[in-house]
């Protein structure tokens, strides 16, 4: 597993650069392993080298995770949430990325027992493909949100339409970085493996990478 504990290092360097170049401390950013399709032996090299939180995309195969290692490090439930998986994820994240409905929300304020920390889902770009609130939503689903027992909202989260190129993002995440501001909001969820720099230079409080860490998907290396 040496592979992970090197990819973990690199990906730390390039995040201290990036940080440094938007005059930013590398600490206050949060880096985030996805950990979808990964084995659980891949993540437990990377939590022996350091990794400060998982995420992952899926209730049941965050289950799975959860049994095999434990809870070391905060879990961050980043993929779309089933209303009926609503109990399930309640008991196994700390942290719930992807709120990006109404419906949603109110059936985590009317199930949790404790508070409970979540992100609001952005749908930037309008994609049919992803679910999350339009930036004109955003306001009114935060007024909402806001008076939800037990919720807390600490931030917004999104994945910009895909690119080729890292510096095509930049004007997603400073659209996110505009709406997490005008919500007087302290978190920021953004940036992946291919442009999690951009987005730390744009103002993101926590980055997702799997591949640069993990490698690609499904494969032990």
């Amino acid at each position: 597993m040496d592979d992970v504990r090197a990819n973990l290092e690199r990906v730390r360097e390039q995040m201290a650069r990036a940080a440094r170049r938007a005059g930013r401390r590398p600490e206050d950013i949060l880096l985030i392993g996805v950990s979808k399709t990964v084995p659980a032996e891949r993540l437990r090299a990377a939590l022996e080298g350091g990794l400060p939180a998982l995420g992952e995309n899926r209730v049941q195969e965050a289950r799975d995770k959860v049994r095999a290692l434990g809870r070391p490090v905060p879990w961050h439930l980043i993929g779309r949430l089933q209303t009926n998986k609503v109990t399930d994820a309640l008991e196994l994240f700390d942290v719930i990325q992807s709120v990006d409905r109404l419906p949603l929300a109110a059936e985590l304020a009317r199930r949790a027992r404790r508070p409970v920390a979540v992100l609001v889902e952005v749908n930037l770009a309008g994609e049919p493909s992803k679910g999350g609130f339009a930036p004109a939503e955003v306001k009114p689903a935060l007024d909402l949100l806001r008076t939800l027992p037990r919720l807390e909202v600490r931030g917004l989260m999104a994945v910009p339409p895909a690119t080729a190129d890292p510096e095509q993002a930049r004007p997603w995440f400073r659209a996110l970085r505009e709406l997490r501001d005008a919500a007087g909001l302290p978190e920021l969820s953004m940036g992946m493996s291919a442009d999690f720099e951009v987005a730390i230079e744009e103002g993101a409080t926590a980055i997702r990478v799997g591949t640069a860490i993990f490698g690609e998907r499904g494969k032990a290396a």
